[in-house]
């Protein structure tokens, strides 16, 4: 049966953790490499309920796209998070495992698989930090930038956005009515990319969580952007992951049951 080390070590070659950035804390979270893996649940956050659900299905590990702590923790509290998820975790032996902007740069990993859903044709990523994969020939970084397909208003693109994430509304800076062509994107976070959207000559920004100085910087170089939101922009990783670890399994004849949480909701709630 295959251990821990062994699903760290494939989520590595879909997602290598060399390109995380250097505050992040993607990789093992909690639990012992030696762990034996039948049975896993993808999720997009460490929660209490989604370790939960992984304690009800049996699961060995939960994988997730953003990890459990992102600074260090002076104490550990089980009655709260990250607290919470360690007792879990150590109590049914449900290794946790995250894989956060290592995805978010890696070639055909969720930025690649963003523009994909919206059907942007990417032709370069939008922020390169100047890391070759040698193998595959491509430079990696966060974002990327692509062609829309066809000409379009601001307000249609926002439209087939909202269509093809499956989310009720987004939000737009700029003139409903722009013209837009080309595109920059980035899942999650995008806000501090935004000078360098500025200065990239594409039509509109498609991120999430930008702020409200960020909003009007855009809107003073006459720019487009929508803001489709954190969740809705990564939720989509939770698919990601279940397509490309089940082909990886398969390749090595893995007998690995492959979960999804599908009960996580953003938290932001519109009245």
């Amino acid at each position: 049966m295959p251990t821990v080390k062994q699903i760290i070590d494939i989520v590595d070659q879909i997602a290598p953790f060399a390109l995380a950035e250097s505050w992040d804390n993607s990789g093992l979270q909690v639990g012992d490499p030696r762990w034996p893996v039948s049975s896993i649940l993808i999720a997009l956050d460490v929660t209490d309920n989604a370790l939960s659900e992984a304690e009800r299905l049996g699961c060995d590990m939960l994988i997730t796209h953003h990890p459990l702590v992102m600074s260090p923790e002076k104490q550990i509290d089980f009655s709260r998070m990250p607290g919470i998820a360690i007792l879990i975790s150590a109590r049914s032996r449900i290794a946790v495992v995250s894989a956060h902007t290592n995805l978010d740069k890696a070639q055909d990993g969720l930025n690649d698989y963003l523009a994909q859903k919206l059907d942007i044709f990417c032709t370069d990523v939008f922020f390169s930090d100047a890391m070759k994969n040698e193998s595959a020939g491509q430079i990696q970084g966060l974002g990327r930038i692509g062609q829309i397909g066809v000409t379009m208003t601001l307000e249609q693109l926002a439209c087939r956005i909202k269509e093809k994430l499956g989310i009720p509304r987004v939000r737009i800076i700029g003139k409903p009515g722009n013209m837009v062509s080309t595109a920059a994107l980035c899942s999650g976070s995008g806000g501090s990319l935004t000078t360098q959207f500025l200065g990239s000559g594409m039509d509109v920004y498609i991120t999430g969580d930008l702020k409200y100085h960020e909003a009007r910087d855009i809107e003073s170089h006459g720019k487009s952007a929508i803001d489709v939101g954190h969740f809705s922009s990564e939720s989509i990783a939770v698919e990601l992951l279940k397509k490309r670890l089940g082909q990886m399994f398969d390749s090595r004849k893995y007998e690995i049951l492959i979960n999804t949480y599908d009960q996580e909701r953003d938290p932001f709630l519109t009245i």
